[in-house]
């Protein structure tokens, strides 16, 4: 187990690039706005802020995938489904894969969240395995609790706790998985314009800033920018409408580590 450890200290060695077992959101579209998405609700708050899912109309799925500084073992491939329950619940279900066969996360997430009004608030579990090539696989269950509150028309206030509890990853020197919260708000003054800034706080790191604008061009084509503090990064990227079909591409460098392509394709049943 010692040996598992050091090997996939390797790894989180590079947290700060939001690589490893830290809450990275999903979706190209919060990849393009430097995952300032805890105030957004679509498909994708199904990982980036569970209570997102209770907003939504139709049931959605999606399918991301994304390769981080152009190495192999840095990429990530996730599923997510979610789809309205009575008249204010949503459900949803995720599944994620980061790494490649020496050593690769995986997550099983169910979830869901309830509108009371104008706030929604939602609970998610996600089993997750670690696993280092000839030294085995460890397995622990994460919670995670979110929120969003639309305070006035066009202005949602969100927040998110990624693994309340902490799990223990193995006794070796207390590891556990970081405990991350976020919390952010979305602005749409308008019908083209989204403003998204939050902050978030893993509880081994430093705090980052991030913030990410959306300008929707034309109905089927939105533009996208943003900026993280901690890994001095910055992002871009365009969303296009196809009938029922949302496609989201978005590219982000760090000043540290080079370029990473995020690209995810969503469906929307009608």
């Amino acid at each position: 187990m010692k040996k598992l450890l050091l090997l996939g200290l390797s790894v989180l060695s590079l947290s700060s690039a939001q690589a490893g077992n830290d809450h990275v959101p999903v979706g190209a579209r919060a990849a393009a706005l430097s995952n300032a998405s805890v105030g957004i609700a679509d498909v994708w708050a199904m990982n980036n802020n569970i209570a997102g899912i209770a907003r939504l109309e139709k049931p959605e799925l999606g399918v991301f995938a994304e390769n981080r500084f152009g190495m192999k073992a840095f990429t990530t491939v996730a599923l997510v489904g979610a789809m309205k329950v009575g008249k204010s619940g949503g459900a949803g279900v995720e599944l994620y894969r980061f790494g490649d066969k020496l050593y690769n996360e995986q997550r099983l997430g169910l979830g869901y969240a309830h509108q009371i009004g104008m706030v929604s608030l939602g609970l998610k579990a996600d089993l997750m395995q670690v696993h280092v090539e000839e030294f085995g696989s460890k397995r622990v269950v994460a919670f995670s609790f979110g929120g969003q509150s639309e305070v006035v028309p066009g202005l949602v206030v969100g927040a998110h706790v990624f693994n309340l509890g902490q799990a223990k990853l193995a006794e070796f020197q207390d590891e556990r998985i970081p405990a991350v919260m976020t919390a952010g708000l979305s602005y749409k003054p308008g019908k083209k314009i989204m403003l998204n800034v939050e902050t978030e706080k893993d509880l081994e790191r430093d705090a980052d800033f991030k913030a990410g604008l959306e300008y929707q061009v034309i109905e089927k084509l939105a533009l996208r920018t943003g900026f993280s503090t901690l890994n001095q990064s910055a992002s871009f990227g365009a969303g296009f409408k196809v009938r029922a079909f949302q496609v989201d591409y978005g590219l982000s460098t760090a000043s540290r580590f080079g370029f990473s392509n995020h690209v995810s394709v969503g469906y929307k049943f009608e």
